[in-house]
């Protein structure tokens, strides 16, 4: 009989800078990416939108153009730190594509646009394991990508220690 040929999967993993995140990264790749796969992981990294400040500080003075291109560069130097952290844990990942995006924007919308745009066969991401009260005021990203994507939405928890 001849072998059925693997299904090539696009695997959405969101990182970003949290432990949970790197948990959720190393679980999909012990236990989502199988030895021969021909797979592809995105790592996807959403760069927060920048707090709206008035154009004057709290002293009356103007925001410089320096200082707003300075945070925009430490902005894309967390990302780029962030990304690569994230493709040294894939490293060691043999017949998989590694890509790697990082978009602007509130990660809920960053992520659920780019799972449907890039026709994912499944989402991973961890859980920040907040409480009934800090969710209320922060929201989760989790539960919103859970109830707004197509595809299936692995959410992994980090353990307790």
């Amino acid at each position: 009989m001849a072998e059925v040929a693997a299904k090539e999967r696009k695997i959405l993993v969101a990182v970003d800078e949290s432990e949970e995140s790197t948990y959720a990264l190393s679980w999909c790749i012990e236990n989502i990416i199988t030895g021969n796969s021909t797979d592809t992981l995105i790592l996807l990294y959403s760069i927060p939108p920048r707090a709206v400040y008035s154009s004057l500080d709290g002293s009356g003075y103007l925001f410089s153009s320096d200082i707003l291109a300075s945070m925009e560069r430490y902005s894309n130097e967390v990302a780029q730190c962030i990304m690569e952290k994230a493709k040294r844990a894939c490293k060691d990942l043999v017949g998989v594509k590694v890509e790697t995006i990082v978009e602007h924007g509130d990660a809920r919308d960053v992520i659920c646009q780019a799972a449907e745009k890039l026709h994912v066969d499944m989402l991973v991401m961890g859980s920040h394991g907040y409480g009934v009260i800090k969710r209320a005021f922060l929201g989760s990203v989790s539960n919103h990508c859970a109830q707004n994507v197509r595809c299936p939405v692995l959410i992994v928890k980090k353990p307790k220690n």
